[in-house]
């Protein structure tokens, strides 16, 4: 967050500085306790929990992220985190919603690009990714593959909520996919519904082992396989 200095008064400092030793200055009162709460609008109070909780889930999961803690790093009190969500399963599912819809224009912004062929938009994807990764020191992952491995520990409204997501994302790639056909990058049987389901299965895995070895190598050579077994 950003804030505004308070702007110089125009007072003359030197010839004031005379006045000073006559001058008895109160000291402020030491504060104890909590920090005072930081002042927002309301839209601005929801999507500063909406965008608190995308880091933290994909940091450290649902399961174990308490709403105290959401509520701490953001300085939000209890009352106005209950004013948007109902309960811990309502913010997951609106989080996973926000997310979703993020990660939607990170597909398109990469896979749309016309001013690339269609698997070098995939491969620019991947990089992005890569880049994304190494800059948060591989704390974060992705949030639909953190939720899919709590999923057994999971409200069941979540389960529906993951595979729409995903099922999304397929569809996104198959556009891309189709144009790499449509343009003789890929082979002219090939499934690209199918070869999209196939990618972001394994891609959800190639994330896991990234964070797991803290390396980007995992997705080098998921790309790499999925690629030379698709191209002519």
């Amino acid at each position: 967050m950003i804030f505004q200095g308070v702007g110089y008064s125009g007072l003359d400092i030197k010839n004031d500085r005379s006045n000073m030793s006559a001058m008895t200055i109160a000291k402020p009162p030491i504060r104890r306790g909590r920090p005072p709460k930081v002042p927002r609008e309301h839209a601005d109070t929801r999507e500063a929990l909406l965008r608190c909780g995308m880091e933290v889930l994909t940091e450290q999961g649902f399961a174990v992220t308490g709403i105290d803690a959401v509520l701490k790093r953001v300085n939000v009190p209890k009352g106005s985190f209950y004013h948007y969500f109902d309960n811990k399963e309502a913010f997951g599912q609106a989080v996973l919603r926000r997310y979703a819809e993020y990660f939607a224009r990170k597909l398109d912004r990469w896979l749309l690009n016309e001013a690339e062929l269609p698997l070098q938009r995939l491969h620019n994807f991947v990089e992005d990714a890569k880049a994304g990764m190494t800059r948060h020191q591989f704390r974060r992952g992705c949030l639909v593959g953190n939720l899919g491995q709590e999923v057994v520990v999971l409200p069941d409204s979540f389960r529906m909520e993951l595979e729409q997501v995903l099922l999304d994302w397929q569809q996104r790639l198959a556009v891309c996919l189709r144009q790499a056909l449509g343009q003789g990058q890929i082979g002219a049987d090939s499934d690209c519904d199918a070869l999209a389901a196939y990618f972001w299965i394994g891609w959800e895995g190639a994330v896991l082992r990234a964070r797991l070895v803290q390396d980007v190598r995992p997705l080098d050579v998921f790309i790499k396989g999925f690629l030379a077994g698709i191209t002519r």
